[in-house]
């Protein structure tokens, strides 16, 4: 079996009809992280909550970065090529079922990565709080829904960064919208019901 494989995960099979929805939970979080919220916003779906394989003193992340905001790139391109084939076979394991997918934080990034090097896996995209800190190659993302959260004061994701990627989606050909507000790094009631729009509609 492939290492790509072996992420430990909590998951749920989809109900007929009902979309398959990843979920990537931020630095220090676990698979229980949001997989109760996918629960409550879409009781019906499947959901698949991988747990990071990176420890950063003790807190899982998906990749390995050597300073805020300072990822380690060879490193990241690795770990993503795992992530989507982890992806792949778990949508392959419920033929039909539309894959959505979204991340906090850290886990925003490792999904952003993933739709970037694959934009074919995920038909919707929540991006809590990303942080892309380098100039993704073009992507034909026609036809998917993505969805960008940010808090303004944000000190861990700059809004000038968020604002680019917000850009770049949109030049993808993907249909974007936003969710923000005037705080910082923190989960927002806005943004949970810009996220359950994007998940449910």
């Amino acid at each position: 079996m492939s290492e790509t494989h072996t992420y430990h995960a909590r998951t749920r099979a989809p109900d007929p009809g009902a979309p398959l929805i990843f979920v990537f939970h931020g630095t220090g979080g676990d698979e229980h992280q949001f997989f109760d919220l996918v629960r409550q916003i879409h009781p019906g779906a499947g959901v698949v909550s991988p747990r990071g394989d990176v420890s950063e003193h003790g807190a899982a992340r998906f990749f390995r970065r050597t300073g805020e905001g300072i990822y380690d790139m060879e490193d990241l391109a690795l770990r993503t090529e795992r992530m989507a084939e982890f992806v792949a076979a778990q949508a392959a394991a419920h033929p039909g079922a539309p894959v959505y997918g979204f991340g906090y934080s850290n886990g925003a990034n490792i999904l952003a990565s993933v739709v970037m090097a694959h934009p074919g896996l995920f038909a919707r995209i929540g991006l809590l709080h990303p942080l892309i800190p380098w100039d993704p190659a073009p992507a034909e993302l026609s036809g998917r829904r993505v969805l960008i959260t940010s808090g303004r004061r944000d000190p861990i994701c700059p809004w000038p960064q968020t604002e680019r990627l917000v850009q770049w989606f949109g030049a993808q050909g993907a249909e974007v919208a936003t969710a923000l507000h005037e705080g910082g790094h923190e989960i927002r009631q806005n943004e949970l019901a810009a996220l359950a729009a994007l998940l449910k509609r």
